[in-house]
């Protein structure tokens, strides 16, 4: 953390940039109070680049609104029920809070929200002490009512007020607090996780959509297994991914087969290092790197999730059998549930699918037919593919982990080369449907499909053969088709 100094010249810079001082002084002119809040107050003090400005304020949502249409800034509303009004204002967007209490109801989904008057009343009701920081405008004065900038130094994860009062107010916070001890590398402290286990059920109350979005927010983390951990220790994780605790069930206390839920966190971190390896420039973000690959991470981390519903022990060993097949069916169920994206679903599915289709290269090289098959089948998730495979080599047998990284570097130098010479990324047959139907003199059905797929078949066995052969191996196919007879 740097110094106080330090520290203090960020947030005075923050306070001196277009909008803030903008915003400070219009506030202060109409009589209310104006503060920077939470995240970019904690960030500025930790020198962690500064990306969103929160702000707090004795108006109510109307006057911020009348305020800001004032300064000619574009309003909108993200959340006026819940006392939130959004602006872009100087070229930035930021949100404004009315000083607030909320809290959940035991049969509510949605929090309750009353406003405040003070912000000593706001700070001390919001989730952690490292949050509940504010930096009051224009005067520039620090507000820590709980000891955040304490906890900060200590790198702690505390809540301001009682843990169990906090997280009955709002229970996301427990998924929260694992996030944030990801994020910064802080430690929760003892009272606060042992709320976490003992309130774990009240999770239930909290959407699938929020559940979702605090679960993505954990996985962007550069290293979320520490997180992942909490979550599962906690008994949070239970509630609304349970095929991931089931995995710590699967533990293997006999030496039969490696630990399936230690396999799956590393797996996890080796596939974020290899992603962030690979990143390249984002050209439509001026120059700022790719967001976190989430399809990739999700994929990781549930690759072997199908592993508790196949385990079979096996003449003194252990099988899995077909454990990629029932680990995606499960993984589609689950995202599902928690409202994912249907693309996200399919393509984290697809993935879990075929991960375990490369090993076995090492043993005995694939032909061309075969690696073009491989990549008609990882198709758009080709790249994803190539990084979920080599992270599923966690083996501590050296020789074992160098020879499929030597046969994974083979298989990705043959595809190259052949899509170089044959435009493997787009496999197709040289003939399409509207030609098949000319050729043959039929109309648009399931015939159509079958002369398709045959001459795919065909493209993958053996390459690119020209349209003229295609045109003759088709006929000849055809020929051999019960329906050839009465086709004209």
């Amino acid at each position: 953390m740097p110094s106080l100094a330090e520290s203090m010249d960020a947030l005075r810079a923050i306070a001196a940039s277009s909008p803030v001082s903008e915003l400070a002084s219009a506030f202060d002119a109409a009589g209310h109070e104006f503060a920077l809040v939470g995240g970019p107050v904690r960030d500025a003090l930790l020198g962690r680049p500064v990306t969103d400005l929160d702000f707090t304020t004795s108006a109510r949502p109307e006057e911020t609104q009348a305020i800001l249409e004032g300064l000619g800034a574009k309003v909108w509303d993200v959340g006026r029920d819940f006392g939130t009004i959004a602006a872009r204002i100087s070229g930035e967007t930021v949100e404004i809070t009315t000083y607030r209490a909320e809290l959940y109801r035991d049969d509510s989904r949605k929090p309750e929200v009353k406003y405040g008057d003070t912000i000593e009343g706001d700070l001390v009701r919001r989730d952690f002490t490292i949050n509940a920081l504010a930096l009051m405008l224009p005067s520039l004065k620090l507000v820590d009512v709980s000891g955040g900038v304490e906890d900060l130094l200590a790198g702690a994860i505390r809540t301001p007020a009682s843990p169990a009062v906090s997280f009955s107010d709002d229970p996301l916070r427990m998924m929260r607090a694992a996030r944030f001890a990801a994020q910064l590398g802080f430690e929760v402290v003892e009272g606060t996780r042992v709320a976490m286990a003992e309130l774990a059920d009240r999770l239930d109350i909290v959407s699938a959509e929020r559940i979702r979005d605090e679960f993505v927010k954990l996985l962007s983390a550069d290293d979320p297994v520490p997180g992942i951990r909490l979550l599962v220790e906690s008994g949070l994780a239970q509630r609304f991914l349970p095929e991931l605790t089931a995995l710590v069930e699967t533990q293997d206390d006999h030496g039969r087969h490696k630990d399936v839920y230690e396999h799956s966190l590393t797996v996890l971190q080796q596939a974020i290092e290899l992603e962030i390896a690979r990143r390249v420039p984002d050209p439509d973000a001026s120059g700022a790197t790719q967001a976190p690959d989430i399809v990739l991470r999700i994929a990781a981390l549930l690759h072997d999730i199908g592993k508790p519903a196949t385990r079979r022990f096996e003449r003194g060993g252990v099988t899995f059998h077909h454990h990629d097949v029932v680990g995606a069916k499960l993984a589609k169920k689950r995202l599902r549930e928690l409202r994912f994206d249907n693309d996200t679903i399919k393509r984290a599915a697809r993935l879990i699918e075929l991960h375990l289709r490369f090993f076995g290269y090492s043993d005995q090289q694939w032909t061309d037919s075969a690696v073009r098959r491989y990549v008609r089948d990882a198709g758009e998730e080709l790249s994803r593919l190539h990084i979920l495979t080599r992270a599923d080599v966690t083996t501590r047998n050296r020789r074992k982990a160098e020879r499929l990284e030597h046969a994974y570097d083979d298989i990705e130098r043959r595809i190259e080369e052949l899509a170089e010479a044959e435009e493997l990324a787009a496999v197709r047959p040289e003939l399409d449907g509207a030609r098949i139907m000319e050729l043959l003199g039929i109309p648009a059905g399931p015939l159509v499909g079958r002369a398709y797929r045959f001459l795919l078949e065909v493209r993958l066995d053996e390459g690119p053969i020209g349209e003229e052969a295609a045109e003759e191996r088709l006929r000849a196919w055809f020929a051999e088709q019960p329906e050839s007879e009465g086709a004209k």
